[in-house]
């Protein structure tokens, strides 16, 4: 059994399985790109508004769905099964729809320590592959027990001679205990990608402010080469936050950017500067110093990436300060489950 489905406003209509949920089946349509981000019913990027019908959760309500959103009728299309034709409101993307999501095996070529607990891996595909993606998007190495580890892809497309991660160290966590204790270079992996609806919009004309917290650097990067890249006349100001200044591990690059690019700024922001550290720059949590900074954001296009308490901290202030839902792209850093 299949039920119809139609997104509003574009009208795009496609048919879900009983057993699907609308974001798969979408995901198979031409001309129909909802956003996503972790398909694990978390971060919440792919949410809509029942407009007609009904939708549930084999799994319970999932965690990126408030009470208060499923009152009003908000659903998580990653998630949701339907139970009926529904009509759904949601915004979609214009850009990635036409690129396959392959699995694919690569090769560690090296691997590069940028601080304590940040390792940087470039990864090599055989000699007849090379991965399409748009800046910003991510792939999911493939384990072998079948679970998934999700990782930013941190170079442009431009550039994909290598692949390039950048894996924050969880202790205890499976995939990055073996990257960081056991690891070797040209370790044999294999990964699903290109995946995920955070990627650099060049369509617009607004001004882009970009924050990362942590590695959540890594996919803004990727953006930011691929804008330098392509000529983008835009103006660009990077965010980035951490706790002390050993976080900002890749620290010289954007401050090079900055040098390079007049279009560019640069504001890192420590939460916990260590004495040691001798920092005179900005303190306190980022997207602070990002309101503070900018207190009318109706005219800016904002890209997050980093730990979900950092973005879901910064919506309701930057929403206080004029930014549009739908002028907030974000990607929210998830650990996986163990």
């Amino acid at each position: 059994m299949s039920y119809h489905i139609t997104i509003q406003p574009s009208g795009h209509e496609f048919q879900v399985a009983e057993n699907e949920s609308v974001l798969d089946a979408a995901l198979r349509e031409k001309g129909s790109v909802l956003p996503y981000g972790c398909r694990n019913g978390t971060c919440g990027s792919c949410m809509g508004t029942i407009q007609a019908g009904e939708v549930g959760y084999p799994n319970g309500r999932p965690p990126g769905l408030s009470e208060r959103d499923q009152a009003e009728g908000k659903v998580l299309l990653c998630q949701a099964r339907p139970c009926s034709d529904l009509v759904i409101e949601a915004r979609e993307i214009k850009a990635g729809g036409d690129i396959a999501v392959r699995i694919l095996p690569c090769r560690v070529e090296r691997r590069e320590l940028l601080a304590p607990d940040v390792m940087r891996l470039y990864l090599k595909l055989p000699n007849t592959e090379r991965l399409q993606f748009l800046a910003g998007q991510y792939v999911d190495i493939l384990l072998a027990d079948g679970r998934r580890r999700g990782f930013s892809l941190a170079n442009p497309p431009h550039a994909d001679e290598l692949l390039e991660l950048h894996v924050r160290h969880v202790p205890g966590g499976f995939f990055t205990d073996y990257v960081f204790d056991k690891m070797k270079d040209k370790a044999l992996l294999r990964f699903q990608g290109p995946l995920g609806t955070f990627f650099l919009r060049e369509d617009s004309l607004r001004p882009i402010i970009l924050i990362g917290g942590g590695t959540g650097f890594a996919p803004l990067k990727g953006m930011l080469e691929h804008a330098f890249h392509i000529g983008l006349k835009r103006p660009l100001h990077l965010y980035w936050g951490a706790r002390a200044k050993v976080d900002l591990y890749l620290d010289a690059l954007p401050r090079q950017w900055a040098a390079e690019h007049p279009r560019f700024r640069y504001t890192p922001v420590l939460s916990e500067p260590r004495p040691e550290d001798g920092w005179q720059g900005r303190t306190g949590w980022v997207h602070e110093a990002v309101a503070a900074d900018y207190p009318d954001l109706s005219g800016y296009e904002v890209y997050m990436s980093g730990p979900p308490p950092m973005i879901e901290a910064a919506k309701p202030v930057f929403a206080t300060q004029g930014l549009p839902a739908e002028q907030l792209l974000h990607d929210s850093f998830e650990f996986a489950p163990r």
